[in-house]
């Protein structure tokens, strides 16, 4: 009876830990379609969890900086969330898997709050989903 408790308490862990890792797709399309979508669904919101957390601001209209990089700082910027870890972790999941950096640097000089840094990410997310729709259909 002991070896298979032990066996049902192992697969019961398993699921567990299974069931709490965000889903994540493997197309850069269909993570950037993901991040924008997620956002969509927290304005769509009553309140954007932890809305009034101040976060790093992303200069996402930074030209001099390559598309990784921002992604990276973007996913820097939410890790700093604490409280509401698990409402971000899918965007930071995708995030990181996008930009594929170790580092990067983020100033914390200027915070904006959350409710105005998703829609700058959204924005951001959604016009580099369109570039390589550009890309594909060329």
């Amino acid at each position: 009876m002991l070896p298979s408790l032990k066996a049902a308490l192992a697969l019961l862990s398993l699921l567990q830990l299974i069931s709490s890792r965000p889903l994540t797709t493997t197309s850069p399309k269909l993570k950037l379609s993901e991040i924008t979508h997620r956002i969509q669904q927290l304005n769509s919101g009553v309140q954007v969890p932890c809305n009034d957390t101040r976060v790093a601001q992303v200069t996402f209209t930074d030209r001099k900086l390559s598309e990784q990089e921002l992604l990276c700082q973007a996913a820097m910027a939410l890790t700093k969330v604490k409280k509401c870890e698990k409402d971000y972790e899918p965007f930071i999941v995708n995030l990181k898997s996008l930009h594929g950096q170790t580092t990067c640097s983020l100033s914390n000089e200027n915070e904006i709050y959350l409710r105005n840094f998703l829609p700058e990410l959204g924005n951001f997310t959604q016009g580099m989903y369109r570039r390589l729709a550009v890309l594909a259909a060329q």
